[in-house]
């Protein structure tokens, strides 16, 4: 919801071009508070507000509005002012805006960079989408191990303004291969020693991440290991940069986001959904529900290969939304299961025979227990007590298929390399509802 508290005076400040006012408010809040307090506004005034903060304040308080309107601003607005501006963001955060800024607005832009922000802005922008090296910030502490602790606290202090966290010192030798890592708060609380060496107390196990390792595989070494940065190495093991926390959970939400799209059976959107063009977005939905259309068609054709059987017994037609229903959503319960805990590492693929033994016996449980209720309504509508078998025995084999087959697809996939989320709940359950009319049909025979 956007915050209309204090619109009015902004805009009054800015009618009046009050300066003094103008900074005020600019330092006063908290710069996302701040930012918030903004969004009412043009991007011509934010703009305008934006121009009476000091260089470091700006960026920070871009950084606070949603990327649609930072890409818009830094499109649309002066290049020389946009210019200042993105050699304030951090390097992995304007990296990502420039790559979405037209071609011809990058190539304005690119000149008025300071040349040594310009080449690492080209060697960002050189790593693979979705790899370490693309979420990777350059900007990182790097200290000789032959420092002591008082000569560390220097250089950092001259190093801070350009970094974008200091969790973290990372020890490296000429070469900026790294050696060991110190924590912050190991080099304050080594003041009182200030002759050590970062070289005697540095940890030298360090967990890295790969420049052009997965940015799934880099969040679950974070999330393993409870970091709150991770270096990145080339395969020489040279420092090239550092991932933090906050674009950790950025990863974490984008993959949770793709796999909830894709149990869904909706291709993930790259953009927005309020911004998405409904071609693309019809395109993306749409091709798995055509996919899903025919398996449908399917079904329908199992129902008419059994046409007779039906016809002869048409009291059973009215169980048949009964038992797909039942086999359908036992199977994308187990799906969803499964490949949430896939996702979050909670099983493994060596783990298939565990996972399918208690799906096993969590089907017969649920399936007696429904069972139990469909024969107590059956019996009632079916021409005799034994007639009424029919609906239990189907209602326990369709669930036991249905949370079996919830369950294998998903690891059949990550066994082929694929992702687990693509076999979708829908796709699960048109499986299930084929294999249900058959064997509902086949069971009808064997007791009728």
């Amino acid at each position: 919801m956007v915050n209309t508290l204090f619109l009015p005076e902004i805009r009054e400040m800015l009618a009046e071009q009050n300066a003094a006012e103008l900074q005020e408010f600019c330092i006063a809040l908290n710069a996302g508070r701040t930012a918030e307090f903004m969004e009412g506004l043009a991007d011509e005034e934010v703009w305008q507000v934006l121009q009476f903060a000091d260089p470091d304040r700006r960026a920070e308080i871009f950084g606070y509005f949603d990327e649609e309107r930072q890409v818009e601003l830094l499109q649309s607005q002066d290049v020389a002012e946009t210019a200042a501006l993105i050699d304030r963001i951090a390097s992995d955060d304007r990296v990502d805006l420039i790559n979405r800024l037209t071609p011809a607005r990058v190539l304005d832009i690119l000149p008025l960079l300071p040349a040594a922000d310009r080449r690492d802005i080209q060697r960002l922008r050189s790593y693979e989408e979705e790899t370490a090296g693309s979420l990777m910030t350059s900007e990182v502490a790097m200290l000789s191990e032959s420092l002591t602790v008082r000569a560390a606290l220097d250089e950092l202090g001259r190093q801070a303004s350009q970094l974008e966290t200091i969790y973290y010192l990372y020890v490296v030798d000429d070469d900026k291969i790294l050696r060991g890592i110190v924590s912050t708060r190991q080099l304050v609380s080594s003041l009182r020693n200030p002759e050590q060496t970062l070289g005697e107390m540095m940890e030298t196990d360090v967990v890295v991440a790969e420049v052009d390792e997965d940015q799934e595989s880099v969040a679950e070494k974070v999330e393993h290991f409870n970091l709150l940065a991770i270096p990145v190495v080339d395969s020489g093991r040279q420092l090239l940069g550092i991932i933090t926390h906050d674009d950790v959970i950025d990863v974490i939400r984008e993959e949770l986001t793709e796999d909830a799209q894709r149990i869904a059976a909706v291709e993930p959107l790259e953009e927005n959904y309020l911004r998405i063009g409904l071609l693309t977005l019809s395109w993306k939905r749409g091709v798995w529900l055509i996919i899903l259309f025919f398996a449908a068609l399917l079904t329908a054709f199992a129902l008419e290969h059994y046409h007779q059987e039906l016809s002869e017994f048409i009291w059973l037609v009215s169980f048949i939304p009964l038992i797909i229903s039942a086999g359908g959503n036992s199977g994308s319960q187990s799906a969803t299961l499964v490949i949430t805990a896939m996702t979050s590492g909670e099983i493994e693929l060596t783990d298939w025979r565990q996972v399918l033994q208690r799906e096993v016996v969590v089907s017969l449980i649920l399936g007696s227990f429904l069972s139990l209720i469909g024969y107590a309504t059956a019996i009632f509508m079916a021409p005799s007590a034994i007639a009424a078998t029919v609906i239990p025995m189907t209602l326990l084999a369709v669930i036991i298929m249905g949370c079996f087959f919830g369950a294998a697809l998903p690891l059949l996939f990550k066994r082929l390399g694929l992702d687990p989320a693509m076999m979708s709940n829908p796709f699960v359950a048109g499986i299930v509802d084929i294999l249900g009319i058959v064997v509902y049909i086949n069971i009808a025979r064997m007791v009728l």
